[in-house]
């Protein structure tokens, strides 16, 4: 059982607020139109994909955050990992992983699936605090275009092509 399983009771509880705030400041640079289709990598329970008013879709490792997701009508959710995104290149227009990076297993090889399945619109942020962070700010210098750069309370936020 990973960490986020054991935690999916409370999780909301824990990072709903600081999660909201992100994405309201994710949204305010970010233009979403509504035949746009967004992937959330790292969804969790749903959060921070529920909040755009396009197509949908999110993934996460973790099978009890997933059974807590949100808006499963509205939205797909699919049980995977950053590194084996189970769509073909280029299929959306954005992807968001929103305080997730640090935690995937191979940070490199989930950051080139990002890459791969969407097709030039990427927001990606993690923890500042994160005991990887160079090693993320260089990756996703080395693979993406970065348009932007916010610095959250508790994460930087990189808007990329």
């Amino acid at each position: 059982m990973t960490y986020y399983d054991e935690i999916s009771e409370g999780y909301e509880e824990l990072h709903k607020e600081e999660q909201l705030k992100k994405i309201k400041l994710v949204a305010d640079h970010l233009n979403v139109k509504k035949e746009d289709k967004l992937l959330d990598v790292g969804c969790g329970t749903g959060l921070t994909t529920e909040s755009w008013n396009c197509k949908r879709y999110g993934i996460d490792p973790a099978p009890k955050l997933l059974e807590k997701a949100r808006s499963k009508d509205k939205v797909e959710y699919k049980l995977a990992p950053a590194e084996k995104i189970p769509y073909p290149d280029d299929f959306f227009d954005i992807v968001i992983s929103i305080t997730a990076i640090q935690n995937f297993e191979d940070i490199e090889k989930g950051l080139k699936e990002i890459k791969r399945v969407g097709k030039d619109r990427f927001v990606l942020s993690f923890l500042k605090k994160s005991d990887k962070r160079d090693f993320i700010e260089e990756l996703i210098t080395r693979l993406f275009k970065v348009e932007k750069i916010l610095i959250e309370e508790k994460d930087e936020i990189y808007f990329c092509s």
